[in-house]
């Protein structure tokens, strides 16, 4: 190896090792600007120019995720989120139906609206719910993370791996949902057995009452947030290029009378986007400087002997430097597989329910455990680990087994 490629392989180690903690000791700095800080020192070495660093920058996701974030936050104030919440509760009437509408709400919500939307917005009703009810909230918590994480296998837009690989593979809306879906659905339904079985203790058969709920909605915006979500999907399912149909489902939303745009645009999670673009410029140089060639020489022989080899080799990167870098890192490769198609919608649902391995796995995890955290409520590593790894086995080995078998 060269100098340069020490360097720029001890800048890149320490960045995704930074990611994958979440932190840097001693620092106040979070993943977006450790991939940001990283991106910059590579530039600076020579390990990726500036021009290639442009370019390494994935702007159909970007707009992607930029798009989602407007849709999701007129839906998220329109009150849509808590009418969900409020029809959870009135057809629940035992702890194993709870449990259940949880799952199926968080899943399919998650395949829409994005995980980590998903459990950003229910977390605090979870909460409130099992306050109301005198329940235990760490099994509708687990729950509710672990169901937002394979719900979000089903689409393109259920989450941001997702959202890399629909761009990059060229799948459409429909063949992804149709390929991955089952998979999040059988998913679902392990969640529900996993959870029962775990912690049985907390479900009995008693009826649970209705708690009294304030929703707050905007009639009119909740309206406009639902057609224009409508005509985004409608755009997905006839075969509009992904990014398009979402910006024009936000665009539909920026018109308005009443909501300033600085409203909107405040919600907007500008640490996100400077996390994908901090992580773009990163596995950039990592191909500028022929590390990954390097790095594959040794993955890619395992990799590309099947669904199974290819998803375990996926699991341990992702656990290793996070989902995203982990389809960062396949990106280029992927194409020269036997089977391109197969392997891109492997790659997606491995490193998506590696996610739900242990509570570090996933950013959404984390957002439910420090949620959880200042409401006093401890969703601890350890007691994660009585759900996550078991979860993650069997909808794993199921997700292997349906795509081996439809690709066989």
């Amino acid at each position: 190896m060269s100098t340069l490629q020490i360097i720029a392989l001890l800048i890149i180690v320490i960045t995704l090792i930074g990611v994958a903690v979440g932190r840097w000791p001693w620092l106040r700095m979070n993943r977006a600007t450790i991939a940001l800080t990283g991106a910059t020192a590579l530039i600076a070495i020579g390990a990726i120019s500036l021009e290639e660093a442009y370019a390494a920058l994935d702007l159909d996701t970007l707009t992607l995720l930029f798009a989602m974030m407007i849709i999701n936050y007129n839906l998220r104030r329109a009150g849509f989120f808590q009418i969900v919440a409020n029809r959870v509760i009135h057809h629940a009437h035992t702890s194993r139906q709870l449990l259940a509408y949880v799952i199926v709400a968080s899943g399919v919500l998650s395949a829409i609206f994005l995980n980590d939307t998903i459990v950003l917005v229910f977390t605090p009703l979870v909460l409130d719910l099992c306050l109301a009810l005198n329940v235990r909230p760490i099994p509708y918590l687990v729950a509710l993370v672990t169901a937002a994480n394979i719900g979000s296998v089903a689409t393109i837009i259920g989450n941001p791996q997702n959202m890399l690989i629909g761009v990059a593979s060229g799948i459409s809306f429909n063949t992804f949902t149709f390929y991955l879906a089952p998979v999040a659905l059988a998913g679902l339904l392990v969640i529900w057995l996993v959870v029962m079985l775990v912690f049985r203790r907390d479900f009995g058969e008693r009826l649970v009452k209705e708690p009294s709920v304030r929703l707050r909605t905007e009639s009119a915006l909740l309206r406009k947030s639902i057609f224009a979500t409508a005509v985004m999907l409608a755009g997905f399912i006839l075969g509009f290029p992904i990014p398009l149909a979402a910006l024009v489902g936000a665009a539909i939303l920026l018109i308005s009378r009443r909501l300033e745009p600085e409203a909107v645009f405040r919600e907007i999670d500008l640490s996100l986007l400077v996390f994908f673009g901090g992580l773009f410029i990163v596995t950039g140089a990592i191909e500028s400087v022929g590390l990954s060639d390097q790095l594959f020489r040794v993955a890619r022989p395992l990799a590309e002997q099947g669904v199974a080899a290819l998803s375990l080799v996926a699991v341990v990167l992702s656990n290793l430097v996070s989902n995203v870098p982990a389809v960062l890192l396949f990106r280029p490769y992927l194409p020269a597989f036997p089977n391109p198609m197969q392997a891109w919608l492997t790659l997606a649902m491995s490193t998506t329910l590696a996610g739900n391995l242990t509570l570090l796995g996933s950013v959404a995890n984390l957002i439910v455990a420090e949620i959880a955290f200042r409401r006093d409520v401890n969703l601890s590593f350890t007691e994660y680990l009585k759900a996550g790894p078991l979860i993650t086995a069997l909808s794993l080995t199921l997700g292997i087994i349906w795509l081996t078998f439809v690709f066989g």
